[in-house]
């Protein structure tokens, strides 16, 4: 029998929330350099008693600071939160507020170069974009007032390669809706030609075979390899796209050397047309190194080597910032005029600012530490490499978290989109974490060293005989690495390196 209604029932359970302050935390630590600097303007602008000033203004060192903060923390008890609670009352210890909550970040920081801090806010120039450019090509054309409509639907269906993908189909019935024309296929195919002569060359391409064989036609080469070529994707493209020489040269009658010539031409060709730089873009994709590791050597009185590395923050990722001063002349101001109502609500509005710049001030200055904390530790895990710059030991998130005792979670959000400048280069700091490998002679290897050797021996191979997986495998297990021939496919795919049959060239 079937029971229905309804029934009241009690469930305990628990739950573990972020508090406001460990949220903002936890965002702030994942930005990178560049990205933090643009959240602590955001910031400023939205609390006024927030404020960044300039290092050198700071009358206190940072060690000073720091004992100051240490005494804070022994004054408050283990119950009390990690933030002053300012809302208790509305008396506030300004000096203590102006005194504690100044961080100045060259604490980890080089140097900062502020030559650049005139420059920073100026407008980036203004470039067209590819879309712009095309249509003031198209507006030099001799078109009449249906070609326009066609030639306005076709720009406006380029993908980011510069492909026309769209069905014509559907370009005649979106005129035919919108603006009341009837146009023919053949109308808007003779457009897409026209506009493929405009510049990129061979914009406007439907596929890729399409927009080859339109450069080569363009292309000012041998005519007798450039025919060759031309005929080749024309009547041979599944031959040409899997690379079967000896179909190619028996279909066309050429020869080695013609077939190197005419592969050689087409290579030289632009797959994408429409995958132009953006100034812009460009600009926004600069690294922006958050550390910076050196080695700095240096010999005992006994001989012995006894170098230390060097470990610094970027100076946007330790900026100088305080509770202004400001703010406590308006205080006093305030505790001698009349009007207590509108006092009451400016102390309101002050303790709320005060209190929220304080939470800022504390999670940027708990960012900076955690930050150090985990590059210390890879660089600890990695000695090797920053000191030579190769010996990448395998290393994953969880040595890490356990060495500055932190989550797992909390290491992932520091190495993300982090970079640091060292001797040898700049490295993400997801290079240094790697899967481990054993060798023959039982020691343990970084899969990222595994992966530069699989590089090499592909570069180095015979390219008119490739080397198929299992003889990859073959050559490192020769070289003392025990990989088997799925994981070489594994690291080449990752690699972004195709098969062997599409590695194989003419020599």
């Amino acid at each position: 029998m079937l029971r229905t209604g309804q029934n009241i029932s009690q469930k305990q359970s628990q739950q573990q929330k972020l508090s406001p302050q460990q949220i903002q935390f936890v965002k702030l630590l994942q930005l990178p350099g560049m990205a933090l600097d643009q959240r602590i303007k955001e910031e400023i602008e939205t609390n006024p008693i927030l404020e960044e000033v300039d290092p050198a203004s700071l009358e206190e060192t940072i060690s000073e600071q720091e004992r100051d903060w240490e005494k804070r923390d022994e004054e408050r008890g283990e119950d009390e939160p990690d933030i002053d609670p300012v809302d208790r009352n509305e008396n506030i210890d300004w000096d203590s507020f102006l005194h504690n909550t100044e961080y100045d970040g060259s604490s980890y920081s080089g140097s900062n170069n502020t030559s650049d801090e005139d420059w920073k806010d100026l407008p980036n120039p203004y470039h067209e974009s590819l879309l712009e450019e095309l249509e003031m090509q198209v507006a030099l054309l001799d078109l009449d007032g249906e070609e326009m409509l066609i030639a306005d639907q076709i720009l406006g269906s380029l993908d980011e390669d510069g492909y026309f993908r769209r069905d014509v189909e559907a370009i005649v019935d979106n005129i035919a809706f919108n603006h009341g024309k009837l146009v023919s296929k053949s109308q808007v195919e003779k457009v897409r030609r026209l506009i493929q002569n405009l510049e990129p060359s061979c914009i406007a391409s439907t596929d890729l075979q399409d927009c080859l064989i339109c450069q080569l036609y363009n292309y000012d080469a041998e005519k007798e390899i450039k025919n060759l070529a031309i005929q080749m994707l024309e009547e041979e493209w599944d031959a040409f796209q899997k690379k079967h020489f000896d179909k190619i040269k028996s279909r066309l009658s050429v020869d080695d050397n013609q077939l190197k010539k005419m592969f050689s031409l087409v290579k030289g060709l632009n797959p994408k047309p429409g995958a132009v730089t953006d100034p812009e873009t460009e600009s926004n994709q600069i690294i922006e190194p958050d550390f910076e590791v050196y080695y700095e050597p240096a010999i005992d009185d006994e001989g012995q080597e006894e170098g230390e590395f060097v470990i610094r923050l970027s100076h946007r990722n330790a900026p100088p910032l305080r509770i202004s001063p400001e703010y406590k002349k308006m205080w006093d101001n305030m505790k001698g005029g009349n009007g207590a109502a509108t006092d009451k609500q400016t102390k309101n509005f002050i303790k709320d600012k005060v209190e929220s710049a304080q939470w800022f001030i504390e999670s940027i200055k708990q960012r900076q530490n955690t930050l150090m904390k985990t590059m210390r530790a890879i660089v600890e895990l990695q000695k090797d490499f920053f000191k030579h710059g190769k010996g990448l030991r395998p290393m994953i998130l969880k040595d890490i978290a356990e060495i500055i005792e932190m989550d797992i979670s909390t290491v992932s959000r520091v190495v993300n989109a982090k970079y640091v400048q060292t001797h040898f280069g700049v490295f993400e700091l997801k290079y240094f974490f790697s899967e481990g490998l054993e060798t023959d002679d039982g020691e343990d290897v970084s899969s990222r060293e595994v992966k530069n050797l699989l590089q090499k021996v592909i570069d180095e191979e015979d390219k008119s005989k490739p080397l198929s997986d299992q003889a990859l495998a073959e050559r490192l297990k020769k070289r003392g690495y025990k990989v088997a021939r799925r994981t070489v496919s594994k690291y080449r795919e990752q690699l972004h390196i195709p098969v062997a049959r599409l590695r194989k060239q003419i020599i």
